[in-house]
């Protein structure tokens, strides 16, 4: 929502100031040299990286548009969902839980969590991380390591695309300048003409500057930069089934487990200890009635 302001912001603003100097807003309409400009971004995107990253680019750019999924109402609704599988854990030890992590598709927990149950990394990692303890011969710090290891390479895999878009970005003034350049020569062959004419194509070649220096600086650094917080928030998490779930398997009880993985969250998205206590006795109170 934000993003969209934003944007509404930086096209008004500027815009306005131009048109407060009147300005003739078709001058600025220049196709071609938004195609030079454009045309060779995207080559130089194509050229640098391979089709998964430009895929997670353009996903990138349209979660950006919309509000974080990493709310408060999601982490209630994770917390929740780690109660209910330590509490069966700690009434069965690991071995009751072991068909929910499994066949997780078949779980009554999971199943209640249709949200967290659709995300394929999220699943993947609750459950390989207890399906490791359940071997019995991994210690809790070396499995901790172990999920250090598998967010490091999630993290690595996530930034890829924002370097990228950011590498885009620090480019585009550079080709803004190539589209200036080629106005220029363009002018330079039309020299001896009608001044007006020589007029406009000056202008037209400064357009181009003006739309690299645009784009970079107000939209694709921007969104590069929110995509980056995007991807600190899946980090935080997961920081916070971490902590849960390491704290389970070393024999914390089942709350004191959860209160691990709640005191892991960032407080602007935090639920305090009373709806967190509020929002177990809803869930018991509706699987009763």
């Amino acid at each position: 929502m934000f993003s969209i302001i934003g944007v509404i912001v930086v096209i008004g603003a500027i815009l306005g100031g131009y048109l407060l100097e009147h300005g003739n807003v078709k001058v600025l309409l220049q196709p071609a040299e938004l195609i030079i400009i454009g045309g060779a971004a995207l080559g130089t995107l194509l050229i640098a990286n391979p089709l998964p990253v430009i895929l997670s680019i353009a996903k990138g750019i349209l979660a950006a548009f919309k509000p974080s999924k990493y709310n408060k109402e999601r982490y209630l609704m994770t917390l929740r969902m780690l109660n209910e599988l330590f509490k069966r854990g700690r009434k069965g030890g690991l071995t009751g839980i072991e068909s929910d992590v499994e066949e997780p598709e078949k779980s009554d927990i999971f199943s209640n969590y249709p949200a967290i149950a659709a995300e394929h990394h999220v699943l993947a990692f609750i459950c390989d991380t207890l399906r490791t303890a359940m071997s019995g011969t991994v210690s809790h710090f070396d499995l901790d390591q172990m999920i250090e290891l598998d967010l490091e390479v999630h993290h690595k895999e996530v930034t890829q695309p924002v370097t990228a878009l950011t590498t885009v970005a620090d480019a585009l003034p550079g080709l803004g300048i190539v589209a200036a350049v080629l106005g220029v020569v363009i002018t330079m062959g039309s020299l001896g003409g009608p001044p007006a004419e020589i007029g406009k194509k000056v202008a037209a070649a400064l357009v181009g500057t003006f739309l690299g220096i645009l784009l970079c600086y107000g939209f694709l650094s921007p969104l590069a930069a929110s995509m980056a917080r995007s991807n600190e928030a899946e980090l935080d998490y997961y920081h916070s089934l971490r902590t849960g779930l390491i704290a389970f398997v070393r024999g914390a009880a089942p709350i004191l487990a959860v209160e691990f993985s709640r005191r892991s969250i960032p407080a602007a998205v935090r639920p305090t200890f009373k709806e967190m206590e509020e929002s177990f006795r809803a869930k018991a109170e509706a699987a009763a009635a």
